[in-house]
């Protein structure tokens, strides 16, 4: 489903349950680049407000991520703008749309929940005995990214047991937005493998699902922003990690210390958080090196082994962000994904991968119904 104004559209995926946690996931772009960054601000506000006040009635914004053109000079101006919004996790991340317009939006909604603040700046809702915690835009100052990494994961680490849970047993989702990641990203993965060890997330347990893309923050200064997902009040039979053993290597294997996708069954449904996922083989290797068609095809093709190993397809799939280093590739893979995922809530920003070979990465968060009746529904 799609809506189009003047200034504005909106693509949305919805999965309703009856009786239960209705879930939508919104792309709000920009269609009128020409507009100056408060005018794109105010659409895309308005676009947001017509969503919970008219389209998903009774839906509330559980996570919302903007992507600035220039954060240093727009960041300031979205948050005095978002003041009077009910309580949300927030993420704002410099990752240009390449649409060639300034800001773009992708919101997460759920209906019968109320967002509220808890412990150590986390955001989030409690139903049915469960606990999602979200946090946005987390970051620390440090002398280098090794620093900021290590006590953005250590201070997260001791957020989580604060609010009753464990970063091994409940977070399920990171994201690591790296400033200059060509020489940054070393020391993030240096942290991460550390702290990893320090709280038992290792090889021969698990780690956890992850994206670690480009990203500018605010402050230049700022190395590395965080944003994450845990749910407390869930026991370990319910979440699952995906491999595509096929298609992908275990990251281990070349220094870093994430999972390729993760998914988690509730009584009523499953939900999958696909990770960043570029063209690579089952030995680590890129795939079609220099060819943006064949790269976008191959990550695609790997996407689909992971949704396959979790029973979903990309039917189930809510949204998409797609990474691309170079700008020069945009209208060639607009092309491509509009023929093979149409209307899909998705947005392509301008974010080179962890390795520069990968020209192309994409993400994405889906659910589809599910019945298990050894667990409360979601």
């Amino acid at each position: 489903m799609h809506k189009l104004t003047q200034n504005t559209r909106t693509d949305i995926r919805s999965l309703c349950f009856e009786g239960g946690v209705d879930e939508h996931h919104a792309v709000i772009r920009i269609i009128q680049p020409m507009l100056s960054f408060c005018e794109q601000r105010d659409n895309i506000l308005t676009a947001l407000r017509e969503l919970t006040e008219g389209q998903l009635p009774g839906a509330r914004p559980v996570f919302l991520r903007f992507f600035l053109s220039d954060a240093a000079n727009q960041s300031g101006l979205l948050t005095e703008a978002l003041a009077d919004f009910p309580p949300c996790a927030c993420s704002i991340i410099e990752q240009p749309p390449l649409d060639g317009t300034k800001i773009a939006l992708w919101v997460y909604l759920q209906t019968q929940v109320t967002p509220r603040s808890f412990l150590e700046g986390l955001t989030g809702i409690e139903h049915n005995g469960y606990v999602h915690l979200w946090g946005g835009s987390a970051c620390r100052p440090g002398t280098d990214s090794h620093e900021q990494t290590r006590r953005l994961l250590e201070d997260y680490a001791t957020a989580l047991e604060d609010n009753g849970g464990r970063l091994a047993d409940n977070c399920i989702r990171t994201w690591f937005f790296v400033q200059n990641i060509d020489v940054n990203y070393a020391g993030v993965v240096k942290a991460r493998n550390e702290v990893f060890l320090h709280q038992g997330l290792t090889r021969d347990t698990h780690f956890i699902a992850s994206t670690g893309i480009a990203g500018r923050n605010a402050d230049p200064s700022l190395c590395v922003q965080l944003d994450t997902y845990a749910v407390t009040g869930l026991v370990p039979e319910q979440v699952h990690h995906l491999y595509a053993s096929t298609h992908l290597n275990r990251t281990y294997e070349y220094g870093v210390s994430f999972e390729r996708g993760t998914y988690v069954d509730y009584g009523d449904r499953r939900q999958v958080f696909i990770s960043g996922t570029a063209s690579i083989d089952n030995r680590g290797q890129i795939v079609h090196a220099g060819d943006i068609r064949q790269q976008t095809e191959r990550m695609w093709e790997n996407v689909e082994a992971l949704l396959k190993e979790a029973g979903m397809n990309y039917d189930d799939i809510g949204q998409m962000i797609v990474y691309l280093r170079d700008p020069g590739d945009y209208q060639t893979v607009e092309r491509l994904f509009n023929a093979r995922l149409p209307n899909m809530p998705r947005v392509t920003v301008l974010a080179p991968v962890c390795r520069p070979g990968w020209l192309i990465e994409m993400e994405c968060m889906g659910t589809c119904k599910w019945t298990d009746k050894r667990f409360r529904a979601f």
